[in-house]
């Protein structure tokens, strides 16, 4: 079950549940946002990155966190990646690649203690030719990381490309020789960008032990890959090139969905924040003022949490689910999501569940214009009483497409669809 996956189809219970609860929409966080960055000049992608911009994302973001925290120098996917490399083929590609890739691990382990990247008595960035070495190793991790989400995307990966043409041949020198230059000068660019802007003095008054990079969530039942905790800053990188367009619900119902998995507090999240890499913008909202801005009012951060984790555990690891393939699942789900609605007290707002102000010669049913116009639009898509049932899928069966292989893995799929 993953939280990416949940927010993808407004269909899924994860989404109904986050729509919701965030009466007030994606609009005036996205308000507050783009008050906040400031910037015109964006550090746009050289031409040679192409299809390859997220790659370039992934190895950007592990970058930023290691000038954090050290404490894991190769990403937890990059290694179920290159573990999973073991079991693609059937002529020894995959138990080549899974080699290189361990030792990639290595020599990646090995330059990041070398170079001390955490240490806050030296810059945030160190010497170009460190730097764009380094970049080579982050890219080819982050060519494994596909794998550990789509054996279909990393299909068309250089890396699945190059052990696939010569097995024999693929070495770590031939893999580190595969990221194109202009990505690794967007990665390094990107980085020398990071040093001087807010994020370096962020890094400046924290402690390696106080961050934590690529924070997971005890118990969660939902797999959610943020980027960073610095000292209660929850932080997500972004390197899009459009950044005035990143506040998109996807992204600040995402941010909400970190917030909420971490229902032990254990990382005593106080604010949340996105850095945007290719314009230098750390934009940063106390959780109180967040929750406010999405219209989370209805209920505390304690009581949200506790109720977030009642759906995870209610829909037995399907919470991100697009469609279901019984009745009895969609039954089950409805039932779910109505036991868990707020439910507004006499006196109180239908929208936000806060008391009505007192009333001046006429009955007020909602205590602001916003939570009127909000609630017409929550109760139109069945969030709220009075409106349709909520929508959700019928029971729909996947029929497997004849013209593809049946054997899915990346090298059955290359053949498949040649170069």
């Amino acid at each position: 079950m993953s939280l990416t996956d949940g927010l993808r189809s407004p269909h899924s219970p994860l989404r109904r549940f986050l729509d919701r609860e965030l009466s007030a929409g994606p609009g005036p966080l996205r308000q507050n946002y783009r008050a906040q960055h400031r910037t015109d000049h964006v550090l746009l992608p050289p031409p040679g990155v192409g299809t390859e911009a997220g790659t370039v994302g992934t190895a950007i973001d592990q970058r930023l966190r290691l000038a954090f925290t050290a404490a894991a120098p190769v990403d937890d996917a990059a290694l179920a990646g290159i573990e999973r490399t073991g079991q693609v083929g059937g002529h020894g590609e995959g138990l080549r690649m899974r080699a290189v890739g361990n030792e990639l691990a290595a020599r990646l382990t090995e330059t990041v203690q070398y170079l001390d990247l955490d240490n806050r008595d030296l810059p945030l960035d160190r010497a170009q030719d460190e730097e764009e070495d380094l970049a080579r190793m982050l890219i080819a991790a982050a060519w494994y990381q596909v794998l550990a989400r789509t054996s279909i995307g990393f299909a068309f990966t250089p890396l699945a490309g190059a052990a696939l043409e010569d097995p024999g041949g693929f070495t770590l020198s031939r893999l580190l020789e595969l990221p194109h230059p202009d990505l690794v000068d967007d990665v390094v660019d990107q980085l020398h960008k990071a040093a001087h802007s807010p994020l370096q003095d962020v890094r400046a008054r924290t402690r390696p032990e106080d961050c934590h990079g690529g924070p997971t969530f005890a118990g969660a039942r939902i797999t959610a890959d943020a980027d960073l905790v610095v000292d209660g800053l929850l932080l997500d990188f972004k390197s899009t090139r459009h950044p005035l367009k990143e506040m998109s619900q996807r992204t600040a119902w995402q941010l909400t969905g970190y917030l909420l998995l971490d229902a032990a507090d254990a990382y005593r999240i106080d604010t949340v924040g996105l850095y945007l890499t290719r314009t230098g913008v750390l934009a940063a909202w106390p959780v109180e003022e967040f929750l406010d801005l999405l219209g989370a009012c209805r209920r505390d951060l304690t009581e949200l949490r506790t109720v977030f984790r009642e759906l995870l555990t209610g829909c037995h690891g399907h919470a991100d689910a697009p469609y279901f393939t019984t009745q009895e699942d969609v039954d089950h789900v409805r039932q779910l999501l109505e036991h868990l609605a707020p439910v507004a007290a006499p006196g109180c707002c239908p929208t936000c569940l806060q008391p009505l102000p007192a009333a001046t010669g006429h009955i007020r049913k909602f205590c602001t214009t916003r939570c009127r116009a909000r609630a017409q639009v929550l109760r139109n898509r069945g969030l709220m009483p009075g409106g349709p049932r909520p929508l959700l899928p019928g029971p729909r069966r996947r029929t497997p497409r004849p013209d593809l292989p049946t054997d899915m893995s990346p090298m059955s799929l290359t053949a498949h669809f040649p170069r």
